[in-house]
């Protein structure tokens, strides 16, 4: 296995329990940027101490991901059953029914793996070189530990093209087009080989639940609503009318069938959800609570200034949209958008439409996305529940 050592000072990071290493971190030599991409590797410190094992991209910032701690661990099917074991026993702990998000990269011990459950099928994404490099290893072992009908790869997530990866969908077993699933009483076709990302937003499952309070009898809109999770939750919780936008066709479609499957009636509105957004507006139509849950829209500091000022249109003409006293659900999966920075994008909007803001409730990501303690990053998802007065 290859070595890898840190220049001086550089280990203090990992010694409180991070799991990244920077290019900048190491003392790279000569045939450095020859290693090939995704190779396993020691890390060791500048006095040669060891520190782990991990695997090394070394055309990438992030040049190396940690996978233990212990230099001298076998990575080999027996050791990923022993962390997909018990990533498993916190899920059976938190959940009824095996449908969750089951390994959740690097807060799970396993950097670059995200493994999304629906009964015996599995949704799997490998998003590094490294994890790639283990696609047999990782595949035997949750063929070891599940026993799956069938593994759906869904390596066609953008970040595998800076790692040098190619953008795939592979099968492995018996893989259904959708899937069905039931939350809270509430049923949902998931297409799990043409949805986004692994087919559904398991992270956002407490905060829908906690709609039950505010929905009843209400005029709930459902922005960025891919399949309708917010809006077929809503109509289960009592609402009035339920409407959706979205810029898929495909994902409205979908919708549809969510909300036959419910016995809902469901207007779909398809287009840009701040033009459309507008153009209710412009029909003086108004709405008593509203969702707005865009995908990130800051994945890179550099987009931090557009991003902001997109997310303050979006929930602008929001407010404008909701009547006196009207619910506004406010969400952000950008990690580079702190909880306070929404908080104040809500506030100068809300003042701007001299309008006043109370702040109900605040959410974050479900248990079976559970942050590590030393990598802020994986604290993504962050929520309000506000009244507009």
């Amino acid at each position: 296995m290859l070595s890898i050592k840190l220049k001086a000072h550089e280990e203090r990071r990992l010694r409180a329990g991070h799991l990244w290493v920077f290019s900048n971190e190491i003392d790279t030599g000569e045939g450095f940027r020859n290693i090939a991409a995704g190779s396993l590797c020691k890390v060791f410190d500048s006095r040669n101490k060891a520190l782990g094992v991990g695997y090394i991209n070394p055309k990438t910032l992030m040049a190396v991901r940690m996978l233990s701690s212990n230099a001298n661990a076998d990575i080999n099917v027996e050791w990923f059953v022993g962390r997909i074991k018990s990533a498993l026993a916190l899920r059976e702990r938190l959940y009824p029914t095996p449908h969750y998000r089951l390994i959740y990269g690097e807060s799970d011990g396993l950097p670059g793996l995200i493994v999304d459950r629906y009964g015996d099928v599995l949704v799997v994404q490998m998003s590094t070189a490294g994890m790639d490099a283990l696609k047999p290893v990782v595949i035997e072992a949750l063929q070891s530990a599940l026993k799956p009908r069938g593994i759906l790869l869904r390596n066609d997530v953008a970040m595998r093209e800076t790692e040098g990866l190619p953008l795939v969908v592979e099968e492995i077993g018996d893989v259904p087009d959708t899937v069905e699933i039931d939350e809270s009483g509430v049923r949902f076709e998931i297409p799990l080989k043409t949805g986004q990302k692994t087919g559904w937003f398991y992270d956002q499952r407490d905060n829908r639940d906690r709609l039950s309070r505010y929905v009843r009898d209400a005029r709930v809109l459902d922005v960025f609503s891919y399949i309708g999770g917010w809006a077929m939750r809503a109509h289960g919780f009592g609402a009035k009318t339920v409407s959706c936008i979205d810029s898929s066709a495909p994902a409205l479609d979908a919708a549809q069938r969510n909300a036959q499957l419910n016995g809902a009636t469901l207007e779909t509105i398809k287009g840009s959800a701040l033009d459309m957004l507008k153009q209710l507006r412009d029909q003086t139509r108004q709405f008593d609570v509203i969702i707005v849950d865009p995908p990130a829209l800051i994945k890179r500091k550099k987009d931090a200034e557009a991003g902001l000022e997109h997310y303050a249109s979006l929930n602008r003409v929001a407010m404008q949209l909701l009547v006196p006293g009207g619910i506004l659900i406010s969400c952000s999966c950008s990690h580079h958008l702190e909880l306070e920075q929404l908080q104040r994008v809500l506030l100068r909007e809300a003042r701007t439409a001299n309008r006043r803001l109370q702040i109900l409730e605040q959410g974050g990501q479900g248990p079976d996305h559970p942050v590590h303690p030393a990598i802020p990053e994986t604290r993504y998802l962050k929520g309000y529940i506000c009244r507009v007065v």
